[in-house]
């Protein structure tokens, strides 16, 4: 009886070395997915100020198009490395979904289980896999373009003509159109005060 408990304690001594590490593969996992996403969305933001006097070429980046996948999942296992796992640069993906795009990753842990009673375990390592969707929270409705000048009334021949004067430059338009989660913001060309990053995208994981 003594020699059943004892193998008992031995084999949830196991478990419990797997299970540790384990947790800390998903935590990994979880990290390095909310890493590629957030690293998307920094890469989105930094693209449309880029191009925030353009109101034209805003649409693909507040819908989550432009930014560099290869550069997100660097960014990725940058996160899993810190937690100590290795992530290769395939087992990082995104792809479209219903809410945003999402950012699927697989990590396996540099550790391994240790010494343990239980044959053919000691060099097992874990594997965990995360999901991240990037989700867009901004739309844009671009206004209406003003009318065109009305053109200026020729003078009759053999008349004085006005001495020319200097049109002057219009000032630019506030830009209006872009709501995000319900809330109106006006662009100012001339002092631009921007939606943070968080106010574009939202970040979180999935499954």
């Amino acid at each position: 009886m003594i020699a059943g408990l004892l193998f008992l304690a031995f084999v949830y001594f196991a478990v419990a070395q797997a299970a540790v590490l384990r947790s800390g593969g998903q935590t990994a996992a979880d990290a390095a997915a909310l890493a590629a996403a957030q690293d998307a969305r920094r890469q989105l933001r930094d693209g449309w100020r880029e191009v925030i006097l353009d109101p034209d070429a805003w649409g693909g980046f507040l819908q989550g198009r432009g930014y560099d996948t290869g550069a997100a999942c660097e960014k990725a296992a940058q996160y899993a490395n810190q937690n100590d796992a290795e992530m290769s640069p395939a087992d990082c993906s995104d792809q479209p979904s219903g809410d945003g795009i999402q950012f699927r990753v697989q990590i396996s842990t540099t550790g391994t289980v240790g010494k343990s009673l239980v044959p053919g375990t000691e060099g097992r390592h874990a594997e965990a896999r995360a999901t991240a969707v990037l989700e867009p929270r901004c739309s844009f409705d671009a206004p209406e373009p003003p009318p065109p000048p009305t053109p200026s009334t020729p003078t009759p021949t053999g008349s004085a003509t006005p001495d020319p004067s200097p049109t002057p430059s219009p000032e630019p338009e506030p830009i209006t159109g872009l709501v995000c989660d319900g809330v109106e913001w006006t662009i100012d060309p001339e002092d631009p005060q921007l939606p943070g990053a968080a106010d574009l995208f939202s970040v979180r994981l999935v499954d």
